[in-house]
């Protein structure tokens, strides 16, 4: 039995969890996500509780038991408070500018990459070279901040490009090294 999967997930007040067929639908103040769960695995409310059971002991069907119950969880936590990720652009000239739901990138090319934020997903830009990408969809959020980030990835010799705020660059030694 999956450690994971079979711990039961409390829905919080404010938070409502409804389950059709297949499909779990998450409600809250920051937002409405849906999840399709696949076959072999069953979501119910239980005394205020969202559980997952799964009807097989097949290798996929315990994949999916701790996945399923992990996106549900990570659902109800992100319509409570929304999920973030934030970038920095470094490099001389590199900066950002917000123009309502899209950002431009100008990072080294001839021209400015546009990027739109999907439904769900907000941008936020401080002082030109950090954003917030902040959003309901712990999923959804991920996947936008790594496009953004595949604009111009920090590169080993200097450093220069879109990197997360936490993420550690090693830097190689150049030419002057081998001399």
């Amino acid at each position: 039995m999956s450690r994971i999967g079979k711990q039961p997930i409390t829905i919080p007040a404010g938070v409502t969890v409804t389950i059709n067929d297949n499909k779990v639908n998450v409600t809250g103040p920051k937002g409405n996500i849906d999840l399709i769960v696949a076959p072999r695995i069953k979501v119910e409310i239980i005394d205020g509780q969202v559980v997952v059971t799964r009807l097989g002991e097949d290798k996929k069907t315990r994949a999916n038991h701790g996945t399923t119950r992990a996106h549900i969880n990570n659902m109800i936590l992100g319509v409570q408070t929304n999920w973030k990720k934030e970038l920095e652009v470094r490099g001389t000239g590199y900066k950002v500018q917000l123009n309502g739901n899209k950002i431009r990138l100008n990072v080294g090319f001839i021209h400015p990459v546009d990027i739109v934020a999907p439904t769900g997903v907000q941008f936020q830009v401080a002082d030109d070279t950090k954003i917030t990408v902040s959003g309901a969809d712990r999923t959804m959020v991920g996947q936008v901040a790594s496009n953004i980030r595949k604009v111009k990835p920090p590169e080993p010799y200097k450093g220069k490009g879109i990197r997360y705020i936490d993420e550690f660059i090693k830097l190689k030694a150049g030419k002057k090294a081998k001399a």
